[in-house]
């Protein structure tokens, strides 16, 4: 069994299918994320499928530029998108804006650490383009418009079109495609640096808005300790209420009421309920992918083809849980449900 074969053709179809689920809801719900992040499983179905091909058929240069573009470059950087539209109403701008920050800042620390040939002045130019981007979206939070995530969508769009040109037009030596001489997985190393520094300056800007996402929703959808129970004074034997936590960033009520009713928690909508933790669709693992697209890209390629399976694993698995993603999940773009949520718990 070759797994360089087996394990990306797991990845692609699993993908695929998770591409049809999120489509098919978007055709129910017609929600902006839902539609964003169909796009980031397209590309990770396309970029896995391109492994496969290459493992089973052969490389060419062609599949070689193609794979670098969609993987490389353009996954983990649309389904962070995802999350900055999911999470658009809130305060989570300023978390994106740290993830814009930390991704130019390591784009030019990883020049000046491994100093790829033909890069020119991108390190300094994607520094600045980051910082610019970083700042609008700062100033656009601080006055609560909700134009960021737009701000943000422009910036990935336009960074994925810029970079399909610069795949496109680069030449590169022959036979036109590398792989690894022990793993037999392909690596970057043929591309020029200017193209090699687009993908930490992606990935590191979608797998921290990914990973700041998961912590920011959880925070937002954790219980109000408001509704504890009461309890006993140790002195007195009074029974007195625990005291009301000093309002929280993103948690206030009249940040509480941009949100979605249904992902608001209980208290503020007169509910004594509180939102259970799978109720956020951010509890899945992908950083891991963007993790070991990394470790390739530095020459470690050992586990990357199982970190893109998992990968796709737990993001499958956290959406199927989350109610913000699917209310039901039914055979996509028919009427045959597989299984209800709603129905579930009301029995």
């Amino acid at each position: 069994m070759n797994f360089n074969v087996v394990l990306p053709f797991l990845s692609s179809t699993l993908s695929f299918v998770f591409f049809l689920f999120l489509v098919d809801q978007w055709r129910d719900r017609r929600k902006p994320y839902q539609a964003i992040w169909a796009a980031g499983m397209l590309w990770y179905a396309l970029s896995a499928g391109t492994e496969w091909i290459g493992g089973a058929f052969g490389w060419s240069e062609p599949l070689y530029r193609l794979w670098y573009l969609i993987g490389a470059i353009w996954v983990a950087g649309w389904l962070g998108l995802g999350t900055v539209y999911l999470l658009g109403r809130t305060r989570f701008g300023y978390a994106f804006a740290f993830s814009l920050f930390l991704a130019g800042l390591f784009t030019f620390l990883t020049q000046a650490k491994y100093d790829y040939p033909q890069s020119g002045i991108a390190p300094v130019l994607y520094f600045l383009v980051a910082m610019l981007l970083a700042a609008g979206v700062v100033v656009l939070s601080f006055r609560r418009s909700a134009r960021w995530p737009a701000l943000a969508a422009a910036a990935i769009v336009g960074g994925s079109v810029v970079s399909a040109a610069m795949v496109a037009r680069v030449t590169l030596p022959a036979p036109g495609w590398v792989v690894d001489p022990v793993t037999h997985i392909p690596t970057g190393d043929l591309f020029p640096g200017y193209i090699r520094l687009l993908t930490p300056f992606f990935n590191i800007t979608g797998a921290f808005a990914l990973s700041l996402g998961a912590i920011y929703s959880a925070y937002v959808f954790m219980p109000n300790t408001a509704s504890r129970p009461l309890r006993a004074s140790p002195r007195s034997g009074r029974r007195l209420l625990r005291a009301q936590p000093p309002a929280r960033p993103g948690r206030d009520h009249g940040q509480l009421r941009r949100l979605p009713a249904r992902r608001v928690p209980g208290p503020v909508r007169g509910q004594n309920q509180q939102p259970r933790p799978r109720d956020d669709p951010h509890r899945h693992r992908g950083i891991i992918p963007a993790i070991t697209s990394g470790m390739n890209r530095f020459g470690a390629t050992s586990g990357f083809f199982v970190g893109e399976l998992l990968g796709v694993v737990f993001l499958f698995a956290g959406f199927l849980v989350s109610i913000e993603v699917f209310r039901e999940v039914r055979v996509p773009f028919t009427a045959v449900v597989l299984w209800n949520r709603r129905a579930e718990e009301a029995s």
